[in-house]
């Protein structure tokens, strides 16, 4: 079977197209390519998604923790504190314990005991647990000329938060939160310890990878692929980041614009 056939039949395995069974025996490279990298959809699943949502619920977060109301403010501290306070394999744990009991109940939560929609949760909360703490820090570093300014102007509420308070936030936090993002799309290959079933067996790439190391008892090629594909990953991730950041930082002089400076979390 030529490379070429190999993408077409595994390519988008992943997602329930192509070839049902995988390869048993006499594993090629190509295949383990190609099927490591079908698996990587869903990680950008689960990155792109958890991102995308958490980004706004992070930003709630952040004015509510910043709000000088005990009502809004208590239940976003401890909200944050308690995702920032957990390690995510533990949370995953947690969350698929409470989804089948929930599941009892009603069987409105029974696509909650899947990792397509259960796993995405949880990824959900825990990045905009740490992405709420990182916005939280830049509002109160917002420069009180800024606000000052906006007052002269005669900009209040919405406006003033709209046009000063959330630009100024997103440009101090945004080096910081795209390392953020960096760590959530690594964070992705826990899924498949999760305890969370993937959808009819089709996993993300972890699953793939630890696949082929199980059948040829050499973890040392299906594992270095995966890296290879987190690599291209987070290259992708800094450069869309990166002309997101120079959109920010547009109305300011180039000696004053923030770069970007990949800072990995090896412990969290």
């Amino acid at each position: 079977m030529s490379c070429l056939q190999t993408i077409q039949d595994y390519g988008l395995r992943a997602i329930g197209i192509g070839e049902r069974l995988l390869p048993r025996n006499d594993f090629t490279l190509c295949e383990q390519f190609t099927l490591i990298g079908s698996g990587m959809i869903w990680n950008v699943y689960f990155g792109v998604a958890a991102l995308m949502m958490g980004f706004f619920f992070a930003t709630a977060l952040a004015m509510g923790k910043a709000s000088q109301r005990k009502i809004l403010r208590k239940p976003a501290e401890w909200f944050i504190f308690l995702f920032r306070g957990s390690p995510l394999f533990i949370q995953f744990f947690f969350a698929y314990f409470l989804f089948l009991n929930l599941k009892s109940v009603s069987p409105l939560f029974d696509p909650f005991t899947t990792a397509w929609l259960g796993a995405l949760v949880v990824l959900f909360f825990n990045t905009a647990a740490y992405s709420a703490e990182i916005f939280y820090g830049a509002l109160m570093s917002i420069p009180k000329g800024d606000i000052e300014a906006a007052d002269a102007y005669g900009l209040s509420g919405w406006m003033r938060f709209k046009r000063i308070i959330w630009p100024t936030m997103l440009r101090l936090a945004w080096p910081s939160y795209t390392n953020e993002a960096i760590f959530l799309f690594h964070g992705t290959a826990l899924v498949f310890f999760s305890g969370f079933p993937a959808w009819q067996q089709r996993g993300d790439a972890l699953y793939y990878a630890s696949y082929f190391a199980d059948k040829t008892f050499n973890p040392f090629v299906p594992y270095p692929i995966l890296a290879f594909y987190f690599i291209m990953l987070t290259l992708v991730v800094i450069g869309v980041f990166g002309l997101v950041n120079k959109r920010l930082n547009r109305h300011l002089p180039q000696t004053m614009r923030r770069k970007l400076r990949l800072r990995p979390n090896l412990i969290r």
